[in-house]
């Protein structure tokens, strides 16, 4: 298992390892409105420039078959996702240290935005809750999500 730098030329993958994860995942979770807000949000426009910033990277299993993605961007954690089919293996929870690592570099905590599916892992990482959020979507569904913090030093 490898974790690189994503390139432009991974756009295709990371939007893929992100949007089927979502379809795959969070419709158990969350209405329609909400899934879609998560689908728009990772928007090409929004992964093509996370990875222009140098802050995308991609996770390979031992096959060389990208499996996952997270976003770093100085302290918060995002675009964390683990194709639906490679889950259970750790792969996750690599990329969460990852990130970590990364983070304490130069910060002492690390923040991150929790879908409901994802709590559950990180409360196991040692992360707590700090904030509650509600965004309503186009449709009058809302998106339900928790803001939450671990202290890396």
């Amino acid at each position: 298992m490898k974790i690189i730098p994503a390139t432009l030329s991974d756009f295709s993958t990371i939007k893929k390892i992100t949007h089927d994860t979502i379809k795959a995942v969070y419709p158990a979770y969350y209405p329609k409105g909400a899934v879609d807000f998560f689908l728009e949000h990772h928007c090409d426009s929004n992964i093509r420039n996370d990875i222009s910033e140098g802050i995308v990277y991609l996770l390979f299993d031992d096959a060389e078959t990208a499996a996952g993605t997270v976003t770093v961007r100085h302290n918060d954690i995002g675009r964390l996702f683990v194709l639906p089919e490679y889950q259970g293996r750790g792969y996750g929870s690599k990329l969460l240290s990852f990130a970590e690592a990364l983070i304490a570099e130069n910060y002492e905590e690390a923040v991150l935005d929790s879908s409901f599916p994802a709590k559950g892992i990180y409360l196991k990482k040692g992360y707590i809750f700090t904030e509650y959020n509600k965004i309503e979507t186009h449709n009058g569904d809302f998106l339900c999500f928790d803001s939450m913090s671990k202290k890396l030093r």
